[in-house]
């Protein structure tokens, strides 16, 4: 890319939708400083990319950006602090990053900013407003969805009892998760489970983490690839149940 050429890095950055937080990203910081690129969420996308770009002129002046330490001159006011993005995440939001460098071998950290009372996600009182604004990739590898662990989702009897497989994810346009099987869904075959229990059993779900309000995706087995494309609604539908 052009930009990496002649600034050391290119800045990608993406619009917050319905359903997931903007976030920006650094190309470049690895190649040309030996550095590991930058990601940060949940803010306005000249923010984002105002801060990449702050970010970018501390390693041009040669110095290293720590883990786990406060940093409070990138805003007026409040912290930010840097953790290291697990490489379990790198697929989910580095995607452009992964097809320059032709690899997934590179570090990356993940930008983190403080609330309005200058506390960070981790810390008690956090508040509830930016929640989901910021997902933290130093962890939660292991359950990728923003949703609590305990959520109530639909599925069927025979992923239950049967250990069939999931091969259909509906995430409805009111935020339901409807993870089936190749059963019939009527109403006497489905079931309410808490969203970590599928994760913990499959966890190959974890790749439609980011499955759209409105969105649909299928498969013929556990391991083949997700085909996503947009639900609609029909008579036979899950949703016959939320009357």
């Amino acid at each position: 890319m052009a930009d990496i050429e002649q600034y050391g890095l290119a800045v990608i950055m993406l619009d917050a939708t319905d359903y997931l937080p903007s976030f920006a990203y650094s190309i470049g910081l690895w190649r040309t400083f030996q550095h590991p690129e930058i990601i940060c969420f949940g803010l306005t996308i000249k923010t984002l990319g105002q801060l990449i770009n702050d970010v970018a002129d501390v390693v041009r002046n040669g110095h290293i950006i720590e883990t786990n330490r406060d940093y409070a001159d990138f805003f007026e006011k409040g912290r930010a602090q840097f953790v290291p993005v697990d490489k379990r995440n790198l697929g989910d939001y580095f995607g452009t990053a992964m097809d320059i460098y032709d690899t997934d071998d590179f570090p990356a950290l993940q930008f983190v900013w403080a609330d309005r009372n200058d506390r960070f996600p981790w810390e008690k009182d956090f508040e509830e407003e930016f929640s989901y604004r910021q997902p933290l990739l130093d962890r939660n590898a292991d359950f990728k969805f923003r949703e609590a662990k305990n959520l109530a989702v639909f599925t069927t009897k025979q992923w239950i009892a049967q250990h069939k497989p999931i091969i259909r994810v509906i995430h409805d346009a009111d935020g339901d998760w409807q993870f089936l099987t190749a059963d019939e869904h009527s109403t006497e075959n489905i079931k309410i489970v808490a969203l970590e229990e599928l994760v913990l059993r499959d966890n190959t779900v974890n790749e439609i983490f980011n499955l759209e309000f409105g969105e649909q995706a299928e498969r013929g087995f556990i391991g083949d690839q997700w085909i996503r494309d947009k639900f609609e609604y029909d008579d036979e539908e899950i949703d016959d149940t939320h009357d």
